[in-house]
Parts: structure tokens; C-alpha cells; sequence
């Protein structure tokens, strides 16, 4: 980023998967293929999924009817839930330094900060786990000002309107307010709500080399 446009951000909105959190979309895909489910490539990838993945993400589907879904998709209603629930967390590995966490509370002392994260019940449940099991926390407000899931605010990323509802509610100047994240899909729709954004082409663990190379820390 330069340093000029740097110099203008108040407010940045962190994407959490593959940002902060390390997720690998192989490792779930293999596990749904293990459960019987063919042409995964097109049923579950980073750029693109089937249905099923975004109405769960929303919460226009519970669960139990994402669950009958992969059992639907996999042709094999015998599928348990924690099979189906093992192979769907599969795809989330973990925070890899509690330095990240120490970037984001030095980083939150320099801006408003805000995390969005496309998610969903099964991923959330997991994730408070981990974080209390690892990092004795209940959850990631204490490192933002408001923590933002897809699946409590029934809109997700890309759409526009994700977005625009965390401008609005925290009264925040798009010129003002950068957007990080890993999928450019989801930079697009940032874009259209007139944020400025940045692509997170590295590793989570290089959150804070990422910060400072770009004029923000």
C-alpha cells in the first residue's frame, strides 16, 4: 500500500480465514471425498461451492439439513453427524502464533478494528473451542471492536451488502477503511461498498510482516 493511502486509513476490517485463522480447503476436501462425495472440485473449492456451503453460511439452512445435504450429496444417508462434522472441520488447522493476536491488539491500538468473517455454526462452535482450549478465550472480541459472522448476520461476502451493514452500524468513512483478505472474490464486493482492500497473499503467521510492508504498522 502507499504510504500516502496508508497514511489516510482509520479503521481496517480483517477477513479471518487464512488471515488471522489457518484453514486449508484441501484438507476438507479430501475428507468429503472420503465421505463418497464425487466432482468435489465443483462441489467445494475456495473461488466456488455448491449452494449448499452458502445458505449454511447465511443460516438459511440449520445444521441438520447441511448435514443431509453432504449425506444427500454423498448418496449415503448412513453418514453419522460426526463424521460429516469431522470432515467439514477438517479444513480448520488454527492460529499459527499467539503473536498474531499480539499484532492484532497492537494494531487495534492504532485503528478501529473489525473482523468479517464468512462462517458457520458447525466452524464457529469448533473455533470457540480451540481458542479456549489454546488461547484460555472465549472467543475473538477482545482482539476487535466488533467481531462479524456471516451466519449471525444472514448476508456473507462478496455481496455488497455485507459490507455496507458494518459501514453503516459503526459509522465508518469507506476512504477511511481498509479491507484484508485472501480471496479476491471476496475484494470485489468490498470494492462496490468503496473500501480500499488489500489481498492477503501470504501466510498468517507473516500477518505482521504483511502490516508493516504495507505502511500500516
Amino acid at each position: 500500500m502507499e504510504t500516502v493511502l496508508a497514511q489516510k486509513i482509520k479503521n481496517i476490517i480483517f477477513d479471518y480465514g487464512n488471515v488471522i485463522f489457518e484453514i486449508d480447503f484441501s484438507r476438507a476436501q479430501n475428507a468429503l471425498i472420503q465421505l463418497g462425495i464425487p466432482n468435489i472440485r465443483e462441489f467445494f473449492a475456495h473461488k466456488s461451492h455448491n449452494d449448499i456451503f452458502n445458505n449454511f453460511e447465511t443460516a438459511a439452512i440449520t445444521p441438520a439439513q447441511f448435514r443431509d445435504g453432504i449425506r444427500n450429496a454423498a448418496e449415503n444417508n448412513a453418514l453419522t453427524d460426526q463424521q460429516i462434522d469431522d470432515a467439514w472441520n477438517s479444513l480448520l488447522i488454527g492460529v499459527p502464533s499467539s503473536k498474531i493476536h499480539d499484532t492484532l491488539i497492537k494494531t487495534g491500538k492504532k485503528y478501529r478494528t473489525f473482523l468479517l468473517s464468512n462462517n458457520n455454526e458447525i466452524h464457529y462452535n469448533w473455533i470457540v473451542d480451540y481458542l479456549k482450549r489454546e488461547f484460555n478465550v472465549s472467543d475473538n472480541n477482545h482482539l476487535f471492536e466488533k467481531a462479524y459472522y456471516s451466519q449471525q448476520m444472514f448476508l456473507r461476502k462478496p455481496h455488497v451488502e455485507i459490507f455496507e451493514q458494518v459501514i453503516k452500524e459503526n459509522n465508518l468513512d469507506p476512504e477511511e477503511t481498509l479491507f484484508i483478505d485472501d480471496s479476491p472474490q471476496h475484494l470485489v464486493g468490498a470494492k462496490q461498498a468503496g473500501l480500499h482492500t488489500l489481498l492477503m497473499d501470504r501466510h498468517p503467521k507473516e500477518l505482521e510482516q504483511f502490516l508493516i510492508d504495507h505502511k500500516i504498522l
